[in-house]
């Protein structure tokens, strides 16, 4: 059966220039208002994500071995929490949590989770993460998990990873897990059929196409080389890739 996967919205590393109209912010964060519980589940992560429980344990892990003394971090994007919630069983110490997201409805829950885990200091911070007042060398670690894929222009993507470099202190690092896309036009077919086959699954031709409609709509994913180099022209000295499979990454970099 042949299946059709979303429209290419990048290749290599650039928007096309008819790019079809996309969910606004508010469009988003009505979705994920709505959506709470499919974000609540920390043995699976999110369903639809390729390896999400094993890209959930390697940048737990990368986290901690790459910024091995961890005072405060920001979970951008955090949904109901899951990956704060790993970090915190993780790490051996404390660590103050603050919480980014557009849906306050995620952050309530994610608040609440935890808090039930034992994280007794954590912050809020609702809204679109790149307006928010973050200060400069302020955390430790930053995770972005399956939230950068909403970004759109080029100036978008460069001024996001300048933001998260800057917020980090040196030593810091920042662990992202996300939905990628890839630059060749024949390997983006084949990839996006592995990824179509994957989703029936799970749920049938019913949920693939649903998810990929969301996708066309909400998402602009960019390569993983292309946000590689973006790490390291924002300033991020070491940059590494710890899973890749299909249309999911799990990589970081570290400030030095």
């Amino acid at each position: 059966m042949l299946i059709k996967p979303p429209k290419e919205s990048t290749l290599n590393g650039h928007m096309k220039k008819t790019q079809p109209a996309k969910s606004s912010i508010a469009e988003i964060k009505n979705r994920f208002d709505n959506d709470v519980d499919r974000f609540s589940n920390l043995d699976t992560g999110q369903a639809a994500t390729v390896d999400a429980p094993l890209a959930m344990e390697l940048i737990t892990e990368a986290a901690i071995s790459a910024t091995p003394k961890i005072d405060r971090v920001l979970d951008l994007g955090c949904g109901a929490g899951n990956n704060a919630i790993r970090l915190a069983r993780s790490y051996p110490g404390e660590f103050q949590c603050d919480l980014c997201d557009l849906s306050g409805p995620m952050l309530e829950r994610a608040k609440h989770r935890l808090s039930d885990d034992g994280v007794s200091a954590i912050t809020i911070y609702e809204g679109d993460f790149r307006k928010a007042d973050f200060k400069n060398s302020t955390y430790d670690v930053v995770i972005a998990a399956a939230v950068l894929h909403h970004l759109r222009e080029d100036e978008d993507w460069e001024a996001s990873f300048q933001k998260i470099f800057n917020i980090l202190r040196p030593g810091g690092s920042v662990w992202v897990t996300d939905l990628v896309t890839q630059e060749n036009k024949r390997i983006y077919g084949m990839m996006w059929r592995r990824y179509g086959e994957y989703l029936e699954q799970l749920g049938g031709a019913t949920y693939r196409d649903e998810v990929f409609t969301y996708i066309d709509k909400e998402d602009s994913p960019r390569s993983l080389s292309y946000q590689l180099d973006l790490m390291r022209q924002v300033g991020f000295s070491e940059v590494d890739v710890l899973h890749k499979n299909s249309c999911f990454a799990a990589f970081g970099g570290i400030k030095r």
